[in-house]
């Protein structure tokens, strides 16, 4: 069985959970947490909080829902092995996001 849950929450409850599992004392827009037992199967939990993507959306100027889905894709990524601790990862996780969000984008104005 596959499942995916995305939980939006609060920069709060974000931070505790960062505290709690990763022992970063930092906000963060999003925290994932791959729970699959194999690859085939993925099982996952990814936590948005919705206050640091309308924090990030103003301050990137982006607009709320494209920084909401770059965040929903990022978590996503992840789960399909991709990175973003290195520059050249960071890099490539941001073009992967673009991608998608274009696609979602035409496919939406498309329908």
């Amino acid at each position: 069985m596959a499942r995916l849950d995305y939980i939006f929450c609060s920069d709060d409850i974000l931070l505790q959970i960062n505290r709690s599992f990763l022992k970063h004392d930092f906000y963060t827009d999003i925290i994932t947490f791959d729970l699959s037992a194999d690859k085939i199967n993925i099982t996952a939990e990814v936590y948005i909080s919705v206050d640091r993507v309308k924090e990030n959306s103003i301050s990137l100027k982006t607009g709320f829902e494209d920084e909401m889905l770059r965040v929903l894709f990022h978590g996503a990524l992840h789960l399909c092995g991709y990175k973003d601790k290195q520059k050249a990862d960071v890099l490539l996780m941001r073009k992967k996001e673009d991608f998608y969000i274009t696609s979602y984008k035409q496919s939406k104005r498309s329908t």
